[in-house]
């Protein structure tokens, strides 16, 4: 079991740096709580573009990590929240291959493709929160036979 030291956080998103401290944190936690590199890429990727959506359609905003545990597994949690004028169409912004032509161009059905866990609240003008979880994959046991 990890402890959340070094993985909680509350971070900024005002500006393209913040982005670069979101990136960066998300990997850091991910990789503290033994994310192979290949699922750090995808919550990384995931992170990124969350945090794009709410600096450019959000006004700016609020990242929240945090550990959480089931069954046993650690997983990291991310929470980001605006309070910009909300998603007025999220059935449309989750479709696949929607995107407003801001960021990575993979849009929230994208993001959510990336982790395990994804939830999103908005309304017209009353900002947006989007919640994603990725859990800890442990590697198959090796095999005795090779």
């Amino acid at each position: 079991m990890h402890t959340a030291a070094g993985v909680e956080a509350r971070l900024p998103i005002q500006s393209d740096m913040d982005l670069v401290w979101v990136r960066q944190h998300v990997r850091q936690a991910a990789a503290l709580l033994g994310f192979g590199l290949v699922d750090q890429t995808k919550l990384v990727t995931a992170a990124s573009e969350l945090a794009r959506n709410t600096l450019v359609h959000g006004g700016g905003g609020l990242m929240e990590a945090s550990h959480v545990t089931s069954g046993g597994v650690d997983g990291l949690r991310l929470a980001f929240s605006d309070s910009g004028p909300g998603i007025p169409d999220l059935d449309r912004a989750l479709s696949d291959g929607y995107t407003s032509g801001d960021g990575l161009g993979m849009g929230l059905g994208g993001a959510r493709r990336l982790v395990h866990d994804f939830g999103v609240e908005s309304a017209p003008g009353a900002g947006t929160t989007v919640r994603v979880t990725s859990w800890v994959t442990r590697p198959p046991h090796p095999r005795e036979d090779l």
